[in-house]
Order: structure tokens, then sequence, then C-alpha cells
């Protein structure tokens, strides 16, 4: 392998490492990126840790500030409240769509990962929850067939992963979460698009209470730092 491809790949995997730091809130939005420190525990130098923050960086989730570093993202309030009405629709749109474009192979392959999902949630597995909650939205997303509405997607809701699983939720809210998955499922299997897009975007409005209530906390912590 040369030179060009083992930095290539070396700066992916450490995407991937540090994405799933942010993911799991081992990496807190607004906190400071401790360069030193991840050199430290990859055993790597800064210039491809420099290059994966930059690859994070294009997908919203690290912030690059001139001559300061970086630190994890942390949108504002009123940024969070823009977003949120285009992803609901967005979801929303992509379900309708997907209720006709699956295949029924496809649609049991989701409800097998819905089923799983709720079995995390029922163990209080929140990681791995999370983790099959981001999978099965990338699956009705992409289940539309419609690649600009793919690429989007991605690009506005970059900028809110390290909010929305890091936000935490009470009880009532999981299990509200958790039952408009399942009636999404239940809207796939009857093909009704109409349904499964009324559900989706109740979904997102109750994501987006969560998380502005998450914004407001982390900005006050950020301010008292």
């Amino acid at each position: 392998m040369n030179s060009l491809v083992r930095r290539q790949t070396l700066h992916e995997e450490l995407s991937a490492e540090i994405r799933q730091m942010i993911l799991s809130s081992e990496l807190i939005p607004g906190d400071k990126v401790f360069e030193p420190e991840l050199c430290e525990r990859f055993q790597v130098s800064r210039t491809p840790l420099r290059e994966a923050l930059k690859v994070l960086a294009a997908e919203g989730l690290v912030q690059l500030l001139p001559n300061r570093g970086a630190r994890i993202a942390l949108i504002t309030r009123e940024e969070a409240m823009q977003i949120f009405p285009i992803i609901g629709g967005l979801e929303a749109l992509a379900g309708e769509l997907a209720c006709q474009a699956l295949e029924d192979r496809e649609i049991a392959r989701i409800q097998e990962l819905h089923d799983v999902m709720v079995s995390h949630y029922h163990r209080q597995e929140d990681e791995a929850y999370i983790t099959l909650n981001r999978t099965i939205h990338e699956f009705f997303i992409d289940g539309a067939r419609n690649p600009r509405l793919s690429d989007v997607y991605r690009r506005e809701h970059g900028r809110l992963s390290t909010l929305r699983y890091f936000a935490p939720k009470s009880p009532s809210q999981w299990d509200e979460a958790v039952e408009e998955h399942a009636q999404m499922m239940s809207a796939l299997h009857r093909r009704d698009g109409q349904r499964f897009a009324r559900i989706a975007r109740d979904h997102m409005r109750h994501k987006a209470d969560v998380v502005l209530q998450t914004i407001d906390a982390l900005q006050s912590r950020s301010r008292a730092a």
C-alpha cells in the first residue's frame, strides 16, 4: 500500500472513531477538541488528526476555529428552530415516497431492525438504541429513491447530529418515541404514505422540543465555562 493510500485510510479511521465519540457523548457539543490528547489516544501525529477533523467539519459535527483549533459543533437555538422543520418535512416526504417505493423484503428488513431497537429500549441500552434509530431513519430517507432528497437531508441533519443524539430524554419521552416508531412501521407495512408523513412530522416536533432544551442547557454551560 502506498503512502497516500495509508494516509487516506488513517484519517478515515480517525474520522470514524471521533464521530463515534461525539455521537456517544464522550465529546460534548461546545467543548474544545484537545488535539494532543487525541493524538496520544490514537497514537497518531497531528496531520492525519487534522485531516479527520476537516472531514467532521464538513459533516457539521466539528467547527474549525481560525488559530484556535476546533470544537465540537454547538448550533444556536435559532439555527435549530430553522433546521428542524426542514428535516421534519424531508422525513415526511421521504416516508411517503418510501411507502410506495420500498420492496417487501426491504420493509421486512426495517422491521427486523425496529424489533432489535425496541429490545435495546427495554434493556435501557441507550447507545445501541440510538445507533439503530439512526440506521432506521436513513432507511426511510434512502427508501424514497431520491438522491437529491437524501443529500439535502444528510447535509442539514449533520448539523444537528451532536444534539439529537446527545439530548437526554425522560422515560415518558422515550416511550413516546418508541410508540411513534411503531406507528411509522405500521403505516409502512400498510403503504399508507400520508399517515406515515403525519407521524414523522409529529415525531420530529417532539425531538425538536428535547433538543431545544438541550441547547439551552449547553449554552448556559458554555457561558459559565
